[in-house]
């Protein structure tokens, strides 16, 4: 609450967008700038983007989390002040999922 307005960013355009379902990328495919990029798990998509104004990277993410044995490495890693001690074992895997990530991205 304020005496004053409170502003709250929305967008309606997007520099980047990380899409992990069909759903998500019917609804946000159109919304990325001209330029910009989409990056999107490839697992359950059946209708690919058909944009040729943006870049688009198809990542094998959900693949590489059963392949690596652990689905908890498709998550985001999070910062380790911000997780809970008892997680902090996941954090040497979490950052082999951004590696093996990284080495997904191709254009």
């Amino acid at each position: 609450m304020s005496d004053e307005r409170i502003s709250s960013p929305v967008l309606n355009t997007y520099d980047v967008v990380v899409v992990l379902n069909q759903q998500s990328l019917d609804k946000f495919e159109s919304k990325v700038k001209p330029g910009g990029i989409l990056m999107y798990d490839t697992y359950g998509i059946h209708k690919k983007p058909t944009r040729t104004d943006i870049k688009i990277y198809p990542i094998d993410a959900t693949e590489k989390s059963i392949e690596m044995k652990n689905s908890k490495t498709f998550n985001m890693i999070v910062l380790k002040k911000t997780l809970p001690e008892r997680h902090w074992h996941l954090i040497p895997l979490n950052e082999e999922a951004l590696k093996e990530g990284g080495n997904l991205i191709k254009e």
